[in-house]
C-alpha cells in the first residue's frame, strides 16, 4: 500500500499485468491522476490502474491536447508507483515524438515503474478520442513507433496501440490499422470511440491479441458494462476519467455548500474521515518507523 519503505514485489510490473490478462477473463482498469486516487482504487480491490492523460492534464487545469511533457509524466508515474504495486498503464499520447523519442519514453517510464504504455495514432495537437477534429498520422508512422517501442520494452513493458481511425475514416480503416499494429508487435490493441456492440464484436473477431475497450463518460460509446465487454472477448475495460470527474463534482458541491451555508457540517457524511485517510496512506506505519529509529538511536548514544 502507501508506506514508502515497503518492499516491492519481486515480479516486474509488466509480468504481473501479463499474468492478470492471461488468468482473468476481463479486467476493469481504473483511471487515476495522482497517488491518492491510485491508493483508493487499490483499497477498493481493483487490480490494474491507468494514468490518464486527460485526467492528469485536467488536474493541472490544462486541456487534453498533448501539452504535458515527458518529464512531468515520468514524475507523476514515479509518484504513483512509489505508493502502490498495482500494474500501472501510462497514457503517452503520441509517444512524445518519433521513433527514437518513443524509445526514450519507454526507457524513462520503465525506470519509473510503469507496466505498460499506450501510444495513439493521432498527430499533434492530439485530441480526446471522442471529440471531432482529430487528425490521423500515417499508419506507417505508427507502425514504426510500435516497432521502436517493442525493441526497448522487451519483457519490461507492454505496448498498447490505440487507433483513433474509427471517428475519422471509419471502421474498416480502424480495423486495417489495428491489424498492422498487431503485426508490428503491439501487445494490446485499443480501438477508440467505437459506437456499437456490433463494432466491438467485429474487432474481437478480427484481432488476435488482447483488446482494450474505453468506457469513458459523455463520449461516442454507449454505456456498456464490464460483463458486456467480457462477453464480446475484451480483456481490459478502461474507465479513464471517472474518478477525476466525480472528484470535481464533489468538490464543486462542497464549495457551493460552504458558500451558501457558511459551514461544512452538512456534508461531513460525504467526507473520508481523518482516521480513514490515515489508514489509507499508512500514517501509523510512518509514525512507527520514526519511533523505531528514535529508540534505536537512544541505544546507540
Amino acid at each position: 500500500m502507501a508506506f514508502l519503505y515497503r518492499s516491492k514485489p519481486v515480479e516486474g510490473p509488466a509480468k504481473r499485468l501479463s499474468g492478470l490478462i492471461e488468468k482473468r477473463k476481463t479486467i476493469p482498469v481504473i483511471g487515476v491522476f495522482n497517488p491518492i486516487s491510485a491508493l483508493l482504487a487499490e483499497s477498493i480491490g481493483f487490480d490494474v490502474i491507468y494514468l490518464s492523460g486527460a485526467a492528469l492534464t485536467g488536474s493541472l487545469a490544462m486541456p487534453d491536447l498533448g501539452l504535458i511533457t515527458l518529464t512531468e509524466l515520468v514524475m507523476s508515474t514515479r509518484y504513483i508507483t512509489r505508493v502502490t504495486s498495482l500494474p500501472l498503464i501510462v497514457d503517452t499520447d503520441t509517444g512524445f515524438g518519433e521513433t527514437i523519442n518513443v524509445q526514450r519514453t519507454v526507457m524513462d517510464l520503465a525506470d519509473a515503474g510503469a507496466a505498460a504504455i499506450q501510444i495513439e495514432d493521432q498527430v499533434l495537437p492530439k485530441k480526446c478520442g471522442h471529440l471531432k477534429g482529430k487528425k490521423l498520422a500515417p499508419a506507417e508512422e505508427m507502425v514504426r513507433k510500435i516497432i521502436a517501442a517493442k525493441r526497448i520494452a522487451k519483457d519490461k513493458m507492454l505496448v498498447i496501440a490505440r487507433t483513433d481511425a474509427r471517428g475519422v475514416e471509419g471502421l474498416d480503416e480502424a480495423l486495417r490499422r489495428a491489424k498492422l499494429y498487431e503485426q508490428a508487435g503491439a501487445d494490446i490493441i485499443f480501438p477508440e470511440a467505437l459506437t456499437s456492440e456490433e463494432e466491438f464484436r467485429e474487432f474481437s473477431k478480427k484481432i488476435n491479441i488482447p483488446l482494450l475497450a474505453n468506457m469513458t463518460e459523455f463520449g461516442r460509446t454507449p454505456y456498456f458494462t464490464v460483463e458486456d465487454f467480457s462477453n464480446w472477448g475484451y480483456k481490459l475495460v478502461l474507465f479513464p476519467v471517472t474518478l477525476f470527474r466525480v472528484s470535481l463534482g464533489a468538490m464543486r458541491d462542497a464549495l457551493k455548500t460552504i458558500k451558501s451555508e457558511g459551514t461544512q457540517r452538512g456534508i461531513l457524511d460525504k467526507m473520508m474521515t481523518r482516521q480513514e485517510f490515515y489508514e489509507l496512506i499508512g500514517y501509523y506505519e510512518y509514525e512507527k518507523e520514526d519511533n523505531s529509529v528514535y529508540e534505536f538511536s537512544r541505544k546507540v548514544s
